[in-house]
């Protein structure tokens, strides 16, 4: 069974299939690009937390920056957030964003919590 949450016309926010957890891409406020991490990672928990699972069933994740010089900025907010021992798999790139002001985009995939 697949199971859709906040669903419009083009997407949904969350989608539950066979025990993973897919998020779509999540953006956040802010003037940096740590701010927007900060906040993108909070929009997250929260939608985890919705769809039952949590930061330490992550699996995977897709972190899209505007520009690679943010990578150690988008870093240092990351590594505060992942539980230590609990790192998924993850890749980051550098690509244009859907709006001029986004910095960085997080596209997460995670187990529900058992």
């Amino acid at each position: 069974m697949i199971e859709r949450l906040h669903t419009s016309a083009r997407m949904s926010k969350i989608v539950k299939h066979n025990g993973v957890v897919y998020l779509c891409g999540q953006v956040g406020a802010g003037e940096t690009v740590a701010a927007q991490t900060a906040d993108c990672l909070s929009r997250i928990d929260a939608l985890l937390e919705e769809a039952g699972s949590d930061r330490r069933h992550i699996l995977q994740a897709v972190i899209w920056l505007r520009d690679m010089a943010d990578f150690d900025a988008m870093n240092a907010v990351w590594d505060d957030w992942v539980p230590e021992g609990h790192a998924p798999a993850r890749a980051c790139g550098e690509a244009r964003l859907a709006r001029d002001v986004l910095k960085v985009e997080i596209i997460v995939t995670a187990a529900l919590r058992a």
